[in-house]
Parts: structure tokens; C-alpha cells; sequence
């Protein structure tokens, strides 16, 4: 294993969320046998108005899901194409159904799109409310943090690229809550979602109000320079 440079690292951060060490960072000759122990994450990615191919017709055609099953599936004419380096690490499950987010009286018709986001990970069918009386489920992030969040100094993050509105209602008698949160801790406590790279920064590399912000943003690059060779 080499180290990233500094450089590598750098041209990374507009589109990647890492811990402020990490492993890739460190020199072979560096890491110890009590460090060299293979750290388990999980990324739970919401592409809410989905993705190319996984269309109707995009299924029809396996633009989005090869068409063979085991392990020998062909991804040159799906969109997943530029994962084919890794395809002795990538299961694809297809053909999947999530019935939750389905309307189950005639109130919810039409509130697929506002639930969507809150099934996404807990595959429970929401309340239908625009009050502070949300109902989902526990995430499965979040059982995910609950079991391997003590061997992070934090256990999950939740962020998004989009405004959020977590007041009022998203229509269809739903409130914004559901479509602003894919992850649960319990049953009607939503998480927050964080925009802000600043507050990402701050998070990750967790500023105390004591230090000066100028004087963090000063000192995080040598910190990241000193773990690598580059």
C-alpha cells in the first residue's frame, strides 16, 4: 500500500467526507499490527429522483441492473459500468420492491414522492401527518452506528446537497420532515441533515469554540500533510 500525497487528498475533498485520518493516508512501514485491523463503514446513498436506466424501460433494457445473476453479470451496458475494477467486492441486488412507500388508504395516493425518503432506510410506512406527531422507524444507519459507533469518534453522519425544510407541510397531508431525513434513530426522532460543508468541517475535525476558526483552518493542512509522504 502507498500513501496519498497531499495533493491527491486535496483534489478529493469537494467530493468525498472522510474522517480527518485516514487509513490510505498512513505509510505501510507506519501502520502497526494493533492498528492493521480492517475498519467496517457503511455509506447509505439517496438518489431521490433515481437514476439513469432504473426506469421502466431502463430495467426492460438492463441499463441500470445487468441482466445476469452469480457471479459472472456483465456491467458494460449498465450504468454501473465504471464499477467494473471492483466487481470481485460489488453485489448488486435487483428486482427489489418497497412496498412501504406505496399508499395504503386512499388518503395517501399521490404522497409516494414526499414518503419515499423516509422508507428509504427504515422500509416503514410513514404516518401521514403534517404535525410534530412523525412516524417512521429506526434506520438501519443507525442500527449500523449503534453496533460499530464506539470504534469512531463519531458514529454517523448525515448530510445532503439539497435546502432542507423541516417545517410545515410537503403536501398530501405529509410533513417536510420525511422527505428532508433518510435516517431514524428511533421511531418519531428523525436526524438532521447538514449542508453546510462548514459545519461538516467543523464536525469532523471538531472545533472547540475556545480555538479561533482561522486558526483551525490554518493548522488542518499541515495535519493532513503530516500524515502522508507527499
Amino acid at each position: 500500500m502507498t500513501a496519498l500525497s497531499r495533493r491527491t487528498v486535496l483534489r478529493g475533498l469537494g467530493a468525498s467526507v472522510a474522517l480527518p485520518l485516514l487509513d490510505a493516508m498512513v505509510p505501510t512501514r507506519r501502520v502497526s499490527a494493533a492498528t492493521d485491523r480492517k475498519k467496517i463503514r457503511l455509506v447509505c446513498i439517496e438518489m431521490v429522483h433515481g437514476s439513469a436506466g432504473s426506469s421502466a424501460i431502463g430495467v426492460k433494457k438492463n441499463l441500470w441492473a445487468p441482466a445476469a445473476v452469480g457471479s459472472g453479470f456483465d456491467l458494460s451496458p449498465t450504468s454501473l459500468r465504471s464499477l467494473e475494477p471492483f466487481r470481485d467486492h460489488l453485489t448488486i441486488v435487483s428486482n427489489t420492491d418497497v412496498d412501504p412507500a406505496n399508499p395504503f388508504t386512499a388518503r395517501e395516493i399521490g404522497g409516494d414522492h414526499v414518503r419515499s425518503s423516509a422508507v428509504f432506510l427504515t422500509q416503514a410506512h410513514p404516518k401521514q401527518t403534517q404535525g410534530g406527531d412523525v412516524q417512521a422507524g429506526v434506520s438501519i444507519d443507525q442500527l449500523f452506528a449503534q453496533r460499530f459507533g464506539q470504534d469512531t469518534p463519531i458514529p454517523s453522519m448525515q448530510l445532503c446537497i439539497e435546502n432542507v425544510d423541516q417545517a410545515g407541510g410537503c403536501g398530501y397531508g405529509y410533513s417536510c420532515v420525511y422527505t428532508d431525513s433518510i435516517s431514524w434513530a428511533a421511531a418519531d426522532r428523525p436526524l438532521p441533515m447538514i449542508r453546510d460543508p462548514r459545519l461538516v468541517f467543523d464536525k469532523l475535525f471538531s472545533v472547540s469554540r475556545s480555538v479561533p476558526r482561522r486558526r483551525i483552518e490554518r493548522s488542518a493542512l499541515p495535519r493532513i500533510a503530516a500524515s502522508s509522504t507527499g
